[in-house]
């Protein structure tokens, strides 16, 4: 079949909008209609030609929300008319890394998506692994509950998944971007007692105060040491868990930092250009302080994000005010400089 696709040509030049054919699924493959799909950070890291693994010509998008419209066989888990959210992270629940139930890392990625982060949601059609689409439910509008396939669930999950954050503790976030706004919401979900942002925009004050941010530091023209002085003053020595959504390898460096000697976590979230590497003194790790990374915010995709899907249903997290600019696919690249510029939280393109 034909389907309009928004494909990237080559690094550094804006999308184009053609028609492509698309088989129809395979055995234990699922073909989605996608009816909105978020333009997220990580899609602009590969069409900057920053992705060691970025092929072009290329049809990119990995967060996506649809409809079921034809299974392979034997697939059993959908059925056409269900509404679903690719997985770039999927859970096969078979293979050694799903059955550890130590990691949402599920190592058959590689051997059943090909295309984009296995899911190529800037196409109105888009065919997916079985293992790779959450169920969800019917009444979660397309137009926001997209955003949990990446941005909301990286977020949120960072912190009740990775960190598990508890009651009364203190977190600093880094990036006040769609990420660094999920981190603060699922912080104030949680129950966090101090949650400090740190960006180097000051209209994002505004952003982390709405999600339950309690004290901003603005990091413009500031050293690393200045920061982290700032840091420990407002978390009385230093933080319980921070977290790095700005994908700068100096930041995540400060934001290890201003971690508690003794226990201190920090999470890097952002994806760091290719070839990048962090840094700290030893020191650092012998004095107790912890790093960790996180992808996909440790979320098991088929089984967490449905119920995502209802915490935000439920009023429990917020994702409509995010979501700052609906557009159709034909004006996709303005998304790309909105985001350039600053001036969104998420775009969604709508079919």
């Amino acid at each position: 079949m034909k389907t309009r696709a928004a494909v990237a040509f080559e690094a550094k030049k804006p999308l184009e909008i053609v028609e492509v054919d698309l088989d129809g699924p395979k055995a234990g493959e699922v073909m989605v209609e996608i009816k909105a799909t978020g333009v997220c950070h990580t899609d602009a890291y590969t069409l900057d030609g920053l992705d060691s693994e970025g092929i072009f010509p290329s049809i990119l998008g990995h967060e996506g929300a649809g409809i079921v419209v034809e299974v392979g066989a034997g697939v059993t888990s959908v059925k056409p008319g269900d509404h679903v959210i690719p997985l770039y992270t999927p859970e096969c629940r078979q293979c050694k890394s799903c059955l550890s139930g130590k990691t949402n890392l599920c190592t058959a990625i590689r051997a059943t998506q090909g295309h984009y982060m296995g899911c190529s949601t800037f196409s109105n059609f888009t065919v997916l692994p079985e293992i790779a689409v959450a169920k969800v439910r019917d009444d979660a509008p397309f137009d926001t509950s997209c955003y949990i396939g990446c941005g909301v669930t990286t977020g949120v999950g960072a912190v009740t998944n990775t960190a598990k954050v508890q009651v009364g503790e203190k977190v600093v976030v880094f990036g006040l971007g769609g990420i660094g706004l999920n981190v603060i919401q699922g912080a104030r979900m949680v129950g966090a007692d101090v949650i400090v942002g740190v960006d180097i925009n000051p209209d994002r004050e505004a952003w982390g105060r709405k999600f339950g941010m309690t004290h901003f530091i603005n990091g413009a023209g500031k050293s690393r040491e200045d920061v982290i002085a700032e840091v420990l003053a407002l978390t009385d020595g230093g933080a319980d868990y921070s977290f790095d959504a700005t994908g700068n390898t100096e930041v995540m460096r400060t934001a290890l930092e201003c971690c508690h000697r003794g226990w201190g976590t920090s999470i890097i979230i952002g994806v760091a250009e290719a070839g990048k590497e962090i840094a700290t003194r030893p020191f650092q790790l012998v004095t107790g302080r912890n790093w960790r990374g996180t992808a996909f915010g440790g979320a098991k995709g088929r089984t967490d994000v449905p119920r995502i899907v209802d915490w935000y249903m439920n009023g429990k997290i917020e994702i409509d005010p995010m979501i700052t600019h609906r557009l159709p696919l034909e004006r996709i690249n303005e998304a790309f400089d909105l985001m350039h510029r600053g001036e969104s939280i998420r775009s969604v393109i709508l079919f």
